[in-house]
């Protein structure tokens, strides 16, 4: 199976890390940056801890990941929620 472009900066190949979404040119799973992100760490921190990887697309990789997080839990009418806001 052919590699799959996700975005200028991600890829998705068979042939690497099991097939898991990476940063292209590397074997950094994009799962893994994104759970240290979770945990509190910087963008400037994974870049620094992960010097193959550039800030561009570390960002990327946010920017998608919560596209795809709108997307899945937006309403079939096609509004997504507002946050009830309180006080």
């Amino acid at each position: 199976m052919a590699a799959r472009e996700v975005g200028q900066y991600l890829v998705v190949d068979s042939r690497v890390c099991h097939g898991k979404l990476t940063f292209k040119g590397t074997r950094v799973p994009v799962s893994t940056v994104l759970v240290y992100l979770a945990k509190g760490r910087s963008v400037e921190e994974i870049v620094r801890d992960w010097p193959q990887l550039k800030r561009e697309a570390v960002v990327e990789a946010i920017h998608l990941a919560a596209e795809a997080l709108v997307e899945r839990y937006t309403q079939k009418t096609g509004k997504v929620d507002e946050p009830a806001h309180s006080g």
